[in-house]
């Protein structure tokens, strides 16, 4: 009893040590910890801490101990801690040599079943053992019951066991991304080669004998039992879901990595001299015929996202590249079409599946199984492989067939015209780019070409990628070509219908249509390319040139009255003709950029008979007039009072000259009154009521000829001195001497009502609105102001005279014009009635 304390107590120590450091000491202090134990002590005392030593890496399965949480410890993150780790997990690592050990001592351990995925415990709990030597001589039945069923591992299979579980736990929740992506795909490699690696006499299913050993028995079952399902799910979710961008390329990969066997295979044929492809083997029609669906529904699928992508996009080329190469490997597409010819051959009665000793549940494949008995029936493992992914009512569209060879003739088309709108592009790239502005030949723009097409790709990898691109699309064109086989009038039918849709120079390219009856309509695509702004429809005036509408580059006054001269011209010379002299309207023109514009805008008038009859017809237009209302007077006994109250209305709307007419329109109480005349002139443009801005002069608008900043402040400065001296400024202007008239004149602004014509009402609100003497600055805002005192400065420096002394000049010259306007001013008023 003696003897055997101290050893007792050795193996008490370490796992109590072990466990209160997993609290205390840091993750590094921790391993290298764990490393000592391992070389130091025997299996013997070494197997009682296997078990807390696994849970603690990988998590315990109640979930108490969370492990070292691996699917978060990343190398970006935290690389210290990931080295550690990947050291101590290394095959050659400490953690394999322990599994080692114990390994030797053939130490078994309890896992319990209740942690098991979902179909393998249901089938043992109800006594059904899962086909899979994995499980034979391991399930220990209590004699009370199912409640306590465990498994009995030895230590590699309990770690393993562990790691498998660490990885699916939780994974319903687990969104995908390219690093995930990216491990799958890493996966299916080593499964390949893994399952590649079997000898050619045990290869075939037909040499399967119960003496094969379990490792060969693993390769063969490898990829169609525990990958094939899941994988296609977890594709078919990519392909429907992910964004449709370039990171696609990772799944793109990770699909043709799986549906290329032959690449990972032990024995690999050289590459032709020629550079052409090589021959896929007739071996391979087994994996093709069992994975169709993979083969030809996800490829349905690439052709629903390629349809919807921009090709023009170097990215986006590539993919459609790579698709199409895989895809035309010799001997692979009728290897697919063979394969469609079985599942789509007469139905026959499928015969259940016969199990062993222990009967499978129907759920299998989510669990270990041996490879099943060898199926001569092609066309029946076809259709098992299908149904069991796709369910007994399946609707199966072939590859081959008329829906898929449409959606393949429409990805040709995409892609004759991104080929085109890539050539296009790089043509223009080294152009001058049109439109370019006088600035730019001065070097104030951009020279890159790239700068004026709408941004892609093309903008951010130059001319070299545009070339691949072309390259691409031009291989990927090919190889579809050979897959299905389209026939040289095929592809040119859709370049001819192609070119439809574009200019004849092919650069101004239309959004994506497809011609039907009635024109072009536009695709899902097209109208993706319109919102976004990548392509447009040229919008052109297409109607009589003389007729469309003033452009900003036009003088419109002078326009119109030159197409009015070219009328009558064109009318009085050719009678019969119908054209219009386009040299007079360009005259006119070319006068008006020259900047030979009238500056009066009310200098032209609207076009009416008027402006084309001359004088002697005006002269009998009023005569006729004249004559017409003395007839009416004496019809109808009207007195001159009447008439000359008429003549009285009718100067009221019209100005000083007579020549800036009103609309028809009669005095009311409030004003004027348009009359059914008087709209049907405005709304024909012959007349207009001319609008004038009555209020405050000094908060009307800022106007175009006024600079901005100098406006406002001026009237805050105007403002300020306004309310500091307004009594004096009252005052003064009270005065009836010459000062007074002066202030009068700069300070006191002309009444509105004396100038302009308002209603009555207009009339009332701007007398009660009279404003007092004030000093108003804004006169000094104008451009036109400012030019004149730059050119006075500019002459009197040619001349000599200093900027001081010439300001003294100007302003001794204003006061001159200011007394001179003042008399002029108050002697008019002397002479007023």
């Amino acid at each position: 009893m003696a003897a055997s304390s101290p050893s007792a107590a050795a193996l008490k120590v370490p796992l109590a040590s072990l466990k209160a450091d997993y609290v205390n000491k840091p993750f590094a202090q921790r391993c290298q910890d764990l490393v000592k134990v391992i070389e130091d002590f025997p299996a013997k005392e070494l197997h009682t801490i296997f078990p807390w030593l696994v849970e603690s890496i990988f998590g315990s399965l109640d979930g108490v101990l969370v492990g070292w949480n691996l699917r978060c410890l990343q190398g970006r993150v935290n690389p210290v801690e990931y080295s550690i780790a990947m050291e101590f997990l290394d095959p050659g690592g400490p953690m394999m040599k322990l599994v080692y050990k114990l390994q030797a001592e053939d130490y078994k351990f309890d896992f319990p079943v209740s942690y098991l995925p979902g179909p393998v415990k249901a089938s043992i709990q109800e006594h059904i053992l899962p086909d899979s030597a994995l499980y034979h001589n391991k399930v220990q039945f209590p004699p009370t019951g199912g409640l306590g069923l465990n498994l009995v591992l030895n230590p590699f299979e309990y770690y393993i066991f562990f790691f498998a579980l660490s990885l699916i736990t939780q994974k319903e929740s687990f969104t995908p991304s390219e690093e995930h992506v990216l491990v799958v795909r890493l996966l299916l490699k080593h499964l390949h080669a893994f399952a590649n690696s079997l000898k050619p006499e045990q290869a075939s299913p037909s040499t399967h004998s119960h003496a094969t050993s379990p490792l060969e028995e693993f390769k063969r079952a490898a990829v169609p039992r525990f990958v094939q399902r899941k994988l296609y799910l977890f594709l078919q979710h990519c392909f429907g879901h992910w964004p449709l961008d370039a990171s696609f390329r990772a799944v793109l990969e990770m699909w043709l990595s799986y549906l290329q066997p032959w690449r990972y295979a032990s024995e690999k044929q050289p590459q032709s001299s020629d550079s052409q492809p090589r021959c896929v083997s007739e071996k391979w029609a087994p994996f093709v015929q069992e994975n169709l669906l993979v083969y030809t529904k996800l490829f349905v699928s690439f052709l629903n996202r390629a349809l919807r992508t921009d090709l023009v996009s170097p990215k986006n080329a590539l993919m459609v590249f790579r698709v199409a190469k895989v895809f035309a490997q010799p001997n692979l597409a009728e290897m697919i079409q063979k394969g469609e010819q079985l599942f789509l051959e007469p139905e026959l009665v499928i015969p259940h599946r016969q199990h062993r000793f222990f009967t499978a549940p129907t759920v299998t494949g989510s669990f270990l199984s041996p490879w099943p008995p060898a199926i001569t029936d092609a066309s029946f493992k076809v259709k098992s492989h299908v149904y069991s992914l796709e369910g007994q009512d399946c609707k199966y569209t072939p590859m081959f067939g008329p829906e898929v060879r449409t959606l393949v003739l429409r990805l040709a088309q995409l892609i004759t015209q991104a080929k085109q709108t890539a050539r296009s592009i790089s043509d223009q790239c080294v152009e001058s780019p049109p439109g370019r502005s006088f600035l730019s030949w001065l070097g104030f723009c951009p020279t890159d070409p790239n700068s004026y097409y709408p941004a892609n790709d093309l903008d951010e990898m130059g001319q070299d990628s545009i070339r691949k691109t072309d390259e691409y699309l031009e291989k990927a064109l090919e190889y579809l070509r050979q897959i299905f086989r389209l026939s040289e009038a095929q592809l040119a039918q859709l370049t001819l219908t192609l070119g439809t849709t574009q200019d004849e120079n092919g650069k101004k390219q239309l959004p994506d249509c497809i011609v039907g009856e009635d024109g072009l309509i536009l695709t899902a695509l097209g109208r993706y390319q319109i919102i976004n702004g990548l392509r447009r429809f040229e919008i052109e005036y297409q109607g009589d040139s003389e007729l469309q509408p003033i452009r900003s580059y036009e003088n419109a006054s002078l326009v119109r009255a030159l197409f009015r001269l070219s009328s009558a011209i064109n009318r009085r010379i050719f009678p019969f003709e119908d054209f219009s002299t386009v040299a007079v309207l360009e005259v006119g023109r070319v006068g008006c950029d020259m900047g030979f514009c009238p500056t009066d805008p009310n200098s032209y008038y609207p076009a009416n008979d008027l402006d084309e009859m001359g004088q002697d017809s005006i002269r009998k237009t009023d005569e006729y007039l004249e004559k017409a209302l003395e007839y009416l007077r004496q019809i109808f006994r009207l007195s001159e009072a009447q008439l000359a109250q008429l003549t009285l209305t009718l100067g009221t709307t019209q100005d000083e000259n007579g020549k800036k007419q009103l609309p028809d329109c009669i005095v009311g109480e409030d004003g004027l009154i348009l009359t059914a005349l008087g709209r049907y002139q405005i709304i024909n443009g012959l007349r207009r009521f001319e609008i004038e801005y009555q209020g405050d002069s000094e908060l009307q608008p800022i106007r175009s000829y006024e600079n901005a900043s100098l406006v406002r402040a001026l009237f805050r400065l105007s403002s300020a001195i306004n309310r500091r001296f307004a009594g004096q400024m009252v005052a003064l202007c009270s005065r009836d001497d010459f000062l007074g008239s002066f202030c009068r004149y700069h300070l006191i602004e002309p009444t509105l009502a004396n100038r302009h014509l308002l209603s009555p009402v207009g009339q009332r609100q701007a007398a009660s609105h009279a404003r007092g003497p004030r000093l108003s600055l804004r006169f000094l805002g104008s451009y036109r102001t400012l030019l004149f005192l730059l050119l006075a400065f500019i002459v009197a420096s040619l001349l000599c005279i200093r900027p001081l002394p010439c300001t003294l000049l100007l302003v001794l010259g204003y006061l001159l014009y200011a007394i001179a306007m003042t008399l002029l001013t108050e002697r008019g008023k002397l002479h007023q009635p």
